[in-house]
């Protein structure tokens, strides 16, 4: 039997096209041996008897694949498969209470009008909100900060300029009328290019969709414009929401322009560090909003899964893709997370609950689980998240040892490889992935092309567990008492564990690698607990100042 016999049907009895050519073939008929040697993709033997009987099936399968694939599937049609990340026995907040956001006072516009890069949200809305600076003016100086230093940065794809002052003249129109939104009015902010904004194009990073026009707004878009929010830009994203390289280049590190940004969120992360936004948007799969946070030394807010509605925005993983703000301050991610989330009946995952966040005024009494394996590891960022640990003592915190459940994480990823492949799958078979920019074996191309060879068993199989591991996680949670854990921000498997389970996470700096570059540690919490989780870490962001540093642009 000839390789490309086997590779034939390695492609088909798994539901796929390698390229789109293998179905030209003049005999696609599976046989007994081909069987035999497709198994050994997942494992199992089987016998000969077992693999005749099945020959018939298998070419059924085969027939039906081809007529499902003739159904149109734009990327914008969801999964009849739910993620749901609540376990058995949890129970939810109710009672919903108003946002209580810290007292800001004497606030002042400053002499030199580049300070005003590095103010935070609050501090520009409250300036706007006094009227000492109008909504044009601030939105023109930061468009004018990204084409200064995008041709450095590659950070932006699209700078909104007419939408944007469009915008901002009506919030000037409102304020001044005393039609006052809220914190985010008149506020400019750049948007990931994974979200659809009308009249612009939704790239996702790539080429192929270089120019493309969605006819609607994503959903996080329409809630921020109801804010009074501006849009300035859509910030630039890793192609397909993988690291920070696009059809324009590799986006740059503010910290050292000779490095990448991390990503996929890349854009948002360096364009807020750089001082060219108060604010942008970022999705998170599997860390796209937390390592361009920590690498470009902003605060990340990654929310529970289900709180913010993805529609219009890109799909790479029904069941973990995730949307949140990346700011200058905890308290400003809390503000922005408050406008954003929230259903809006075209995301069926999406759960309408309290926010009930206010400022804390002491942590004496609380507990705080920390991961004491990872934190005790040998680990780059050691000296720092020690420091961090030590600082939360001093505050009076109760430092609470406790471990993750054993679960295989990096094996449950399986389903960004199944899930992607299947948004992607249009790509994979019509050879479009060639005009990807990062080609190789660690990027999506061959990543959307060997999910194809995942078991539908397997991918199952690897969910149930997932249940399995929530399950667990609220147990421990519950067991120990507290509703906000630390973790470091990679060691230990955190990272991983919650962005399975759909928990949330906040990241915040707090120090410099000896060669100069940003460092974060990660509050977690149980599931829809954010406005716990982000007054612990506003505890800790306020007791430091490395939220205030920022890079010499």
């Amino acid at each position: 039997m000839s390789k490309k016999t086997i590779f034939f049907f390695l492609t088909a009895c798994l539901g796929s096209f390698w390229a789109g050519t293998a179905f030209r073939q003049a005999d696609p008929k599976v046989t007994a041996d081909i069987a035999n040697y497709a198994s050994k993709v997942f494992g199992i033997e089987f016998s000969a008897a077992e693999r005749d009987s099945m020959t018939d099936n298998l070419n059924d399968q085969l027939q039906g694949f081809e007529r499902v694939r003739k159904i149109s599937l734009s990327n914008d049609v969801p999964s009849a498969l739910l993620f749901n990340p609540v376990p058995v026995g949890f129970t939810f907040e109710k009672i919903p209470k108003p946002l209580i956001l810290s007292n800001l006072k004497n606030i002042k516009l400053p002499q030199v009008q580049d300070s005003l890069a590095f103010f935070t949200v609050s501090e520009l809305g409250y300036l706007l909100k006094t009227k000492q600076v109008s909504s044009v003016e601030l939105t023109q100086f930061f468009i004018a900060r990204l084409k200064k230093y995008n041709p450095t940065l590659l950070n932006v794809v699209t700078i909104t300029e007419d939408l944007a002052l469009q915008q901002a003249r009506r919030a000037d129109t409102e304020i001044k009328q005393g039609r006052y939104r809220g914190a985010l009015h008149g506020i400019p902010y750049g948007a990931k290019d994974l979200l659809a904004k009308q009249g612009y194009p939704t790239t996702w990073g790539s080429n192929i969709y270089r120019n493309q026009m969605l006819p609607y707004d994503a959903t996080v878009i329409q809630k921020l414009e109801q804010a009074g929010a501006v849009l300035v830009a859509k910030m630039s994203v890793g192609e397909f929401a993988w690291g920070d390289v696009w059809f324009g280049g590799m986006t740059r590190n503010p910290w050292n322009t000779q490095t990448g940004a991390s990503g996929s969120s890349a854009g948002s992360g360096s364009a807020v560090a750089a001082g060219c936004l108060p604010f942008a948007i970022g999705t998170e799969t599997l860390g796209s909003i937390v390592s361009p946070a920590t690498v470009n030394g902003v605060t990340g807010l990654r929310p529970t899964f289900g709180r913010v509605s993805r529609f219009g925005a890109m799909a790479l993983s029904w069941s973990m893709d995730k949307i949140g703000p990346m700011a200058r301050s905890v308290e400003d991610c809390a503000l922005i997370f408050n406008v954003i989330r929230g259903t809006d009946g075209k995301d069926a995952t999406v759960k309408d609950l309290p926010f009930n966040y206010a400022p804390l005024k002491t942590l004496k009494g609380i507990r705080i689980g920390f991961l004491k394996k990872a934190f005790g590891g040998n680990y780059p960022n050691r000296t720092n998240d020690s420091l961090s640990l030590q600082k939360l003592r001093e505050l009076g915190a109760e430092l609470v040892p406790f471990e993750l459940p054993a679960y295989p994480v990096n094996d449950l990823t399986v389903a960004i490889g199944v899930e992607g492949g299947a948004a992607f799958d249009e790509l994979t078979r019509s050879n479009q992935d060639d005009q990807m920019v990062r080609q190789g074996k660690n990027a999506w191309p061959n990543e959307f092309r060997s999910a194809r060879f995942i078991p539908a068993v397997e991918y199952v199989q690897a969910q149930r567990v997932r249940t399995k591991m929530i399950q667990d996680l609220y147990q421990v949670l519950q067991k120990q008492q507290f509703d906000v854990y630390i973790t470091p921000t990679y060691a230990g498997g955190n990272l991983t564990y919650t962005n399975l389970s759909g928990h949330p996470s906040v990241c915040l700096p707090n120090g410099f690698t000896k060669n100069g570059l940003p460092t974060s540690i990660t509050f977690s919490a149980q599931l829809y607990a954010e406005a716990k989780l982000l007054g612990v870490a506003k505890m800790l962001q306020d007791a430091t100042n490395w939220h205030k540093m920022h890079p010499k642009f």
